[in-house]
């Protein structure tokens, strides 16, 4: 098989605004890093993916669809998640001033994605905002000798 690890590639779709886009999420970032052979820690970019679009579905209003970018290149991966709430989220970038209660559900989201991605961060869209993250290649795994 030929590696095409360093091949730039990018993907572009519309998720629907509720629960039901956050496994779709999740299985596009997989099939995307594993049918190119990409190194980026496709594990990490789930979860990271996860959040993301659990965040935006949970704390945006409106029906309209929430959209999943995901860049692969040779340094690594991007992934965005676009939605139309123009609200930054929350801090994504500095620790906030307290830490999330251990003994609630929510509220770790976004110290999952700054603690496990390279970097991490929002802008401004035509239509809304767009939170990323992204990740490193990491170095594929020698396979002992048969």
């Amino acid at each position: 098989m030929h590696d095409r690890s360093h091949a730039p590639a990018s993907w572009r779709i519309a998720l629907p605004h509720s629960a039901a886009a956050v496994p779709v999420a999740r299985a596009l970032v997989r099939t995307a890093l594993t049918e190119l052979e990409h190194t980026a820690d496709g594990d990490t970019a789930e979860l990271l993916t996860a959040e993301l679009v659990a965040n935006a579905v949970e704390h945006t209003a409106g029906g309209s669809p929430i959209e999943l970018v995901v860049e692969l290149l040779p340094t690594g991966c991007q992934v965005e998640v676009h939605d139309p709430d123009p609200a930054p989220p929350g801090d994504l970038t500095r620790p906030g001033v307290e830490p999330p209660d251990p003994w609630q559900e929510h509220g770790r989201g976004l110290l999952l994605i700054r603690a496990l991605s390279s970097s991490c961060g929002h802008r401004p869209t035509g239509s809304g905002k767009a939170v990323w993250f992204r990740l490193p290649a990491v170095p594929a795994q020698r396979r002992p000798s048969a």
